[in-house]
């Protein structure tokens, strides 16, 4: 793979075999069995409809050689005249067929696909980046969905008439059959040709898309950042390499007209000859030597359309080896929330790290080393210090996205390691800066955290973090649209709804990772107040940004360099001096 850093590649979500693409297919078609016969049966049944003329043509030649009966030649035109209609509409059916059956599967297949995403663990989704993310259950569902339309229909019926022209001609006369066939070697090495060129060639370009996509989502999340340091050019250039690497892979496509132009001459001629000589030594009739051409023309015709719309089904192809790649990955099975916790487990619960070390892949230090911290049922300590020290690594570790190398987080009697995602979710809910407000009601929103939940505990939890104020001035109230296309909400505004949301998730323990840092300072008290009240009856670990957040937790941890240097109130640690008192002095 060209141009790609072999940890990112490694990094990316797997790609299936086409083996294993097949067994997926195969085993999705067996589940709709009569669908999938009748899609086959209507497919051979117009293939062998639409040679059927071509060979009564030929009966039609011998009976005016031996000057039959004026009704002969009606009855096989009557016969060649219901095959040529009945075949259209088995061919009809059959396109119909094999789009219904392909659109089911591609239905499947991406209700796979996103339930496996959805189900896939955070730190996984960070570590390949969602631009590949998107561009599986985006891009190449899309793809597929144009193949299915056109390229797979194609394909799968021009096979099929390959087959029966092919045993139509070699029912005229094996030698005949044979001439015919000898053509099939050379369209054998075209595809030969093409096919180790082309396949690679999609990898690259599919790889090359998802690239593109990362550049544009991360230029997009960070506009701000880039707008601030002026870095609009470089932006901009990162993102023009991405898109001339996908026109570039665009215009490598392999041309073989000419290869296909000679596999048909070779089958012509050799056809043409060896019908001659037939006729000659009066070992075939001249009905069946006039109909072997069109027979083979029936048989190059559905070859050279597999051949120009191959290019479409290797897309295809590759999209659907990716998107299969998705659903085999080990989370495929896991969707967050469907854990629950034990009545015994209700209400705060203590945390305990002990000997926590962990390292990115690819970094040669770790950004947490031998950290141990101890967090009572209903305790509210805030982490500060250095940026880069390793403070949102430890509460993601904490809320159990990502695995230590060594080290344990127990919320509990709970090793996290031992849960999936679902499970800690249900233990701890985490808020950071990246809050997001789904487009739809207000309220469809607020459910995300409590599906079951009514309006009355959807309000008392606005309440609870003092939004019931402006959502009561909303038009519709909880059911004014909000997100694109709806009300537009400020910082405070999103903050707020996070915090409900969290109030609403009822987790025992809460981690809070700067996830009112983007408010800004003019709602600032009234968020302190807000999550405060949000975080009333949990066990509650803050990542501070801002003094009075230090200053309300009951207790402080400094972290230097991947350690807890220091633990103790604010005024303790103010106290101490030297750089504790430099750390905390910071969010002043």
């Amino acid at each position: 793979m060209k141009g790609t850093d072999p940890a990112v590649a490694a990094a990316r979500l797997r790609t299936a075999s086409g083996r294993e693409a097949a067994r997926w297919v195969a085993a999705h078609c067996r589940q709709v069995p009569w669908l999938t016969t009748a899609t086959a049966l209507t497919t051979v049944a117009g293939a062998v409809l639409r040679v059927l003329p071509l060979l009564l043509l030929g009966r039609v030649v011998d009976a005016m050689v031996a000057e039959e009966s004026r009704s002969v030649l009606v009855t096989v035109g009557g016969l060649m005249v219901a095959a040529a209609l009945l075949g259209a509409a088995a061919t009809a059916v059959s396109t119909y067929l094999v789009g219904r059956l392909g659109a089911d599967l591609l239905a499947r297949l991406r209700e796979a696909a996103v339930r496996a995403v959805l189900g896939m663990p955070s730190a996984r989704v960070e570590r390949v980046g969602r631009g590949d993310v998107l561009s599986r259950v985006g891009d190449d569902v899309a793809v597929l969905s144009k193949g299915i339309r056109t390229a797979v229909p194609t394909v799968f019926s021009a096979g099929v008439l390959v087959a029966i022209a092919t045993v139509g001609m070699f029912g005229l006369d094996w030698r005949l059959g044979l001439a015919g066939a000898a053509a099939l070697p050379a369209y054998a090495l075209a595809l030969r040709w093409y096919l180790p060129r082309s396949a690679p060639f999609y990898q690259r370009q599919r790889t090359a898309q998802a690239d593109r996509a990362q550049a544009l989502i991360s230029s997009l999340n960070g506009i701000d950042t880039v707008r601030a340091y002026r870095l609009e050019d470089a932006v901009r250039e990162e993102v023009t390499r991405a898109s001339w690497r996908v026109r570039d892979l665009g215009v490598e496509v392999f041309r073989f007209f000419g290869r296909e132009n000679r596999a048909e001459f070779i089958g012509l001629v050799l056809i043409v000859v060896v019908g001659y000589a037939l006729l000659e030594a009066d070992a075939a009739s001249l009905g069946e030597v006039s109909a072997a051409p069109l027979v083979f023309q029936r048989l190059f015709t559905p070859l050279g359309a597999i051949m120009f719309t191959f290019d479409e089904a290797q897309k295809s192809g590759a999209s659907l080896t990716r998107l299969v790649g998705v659903v085999k990955e080990p989370a495929a099975g896991r969707l967050v929330g469907h854990a629950t916790l034990a009545p015994t487990d209700a209400g705060p619960q203590p945390v305990t790290v002990r000997g926590l070390t962990f390292r990115y892949p690819g970094a040669e230090e770790p950004v947490l080393r031998e950290v141990d911290l101890t967090i009572p049922a209903g305790g509210s300590p805030a982490l500060v210090g250095a940026t880069g020290g390793g403070k949102s690594t430890l509460a993601a570790l904490v809320a159990g996205i990502g695995t230590p190398q060594r080290g344990s987080v127990r919320v509990g009697p709970y090793d996290l390691a031992e849960l999936d995602e679902a499970g800690a979710r249900a233990l701890v809910s985490i808020l950071t800066q990246e809050t997001h407000v789904f487009s739809g009601s207000l309220a469809d929103d607020l459910r995300l955290a409590a599906p079951e939940a009514s309006d009355a505990r959807l309000l008392a939890a606005l309440r609870t973090v003092g939004a019931d104020g402006w959502v009561d001035l909303l038009p519709d109230g909880l059911h004014n649209p909000v997100g694109e296309g709806g009300e537009r909400l400020d910082g405070t505004k999103v903050a707020q709804l996070a915090l409900a949301k969290m109030v609403l998730n009822d987790a025992p323990v809460v981690v809070l990772d700067e996830s009112t840092a983007e408010a800004g300072s003019e709602g600032a008290a009234g968020l302190d107040w807000a999550v405060r009240a949000a975080c009333t009856g949990h066990t509650a670990l803050f990542v501070a940004h801002r003094l009075t957040q230090a200053m309300a937790a009951d207790r402080i941890a400094v972290l230097d360099a991947g350690r807890v240097v220091e633990e103790g109130t604010h005024e303790e640690l103010v106290a101490l001096g030297g750089p504790v008192r430099a750390a905390v002095a910071r969010l002043a």
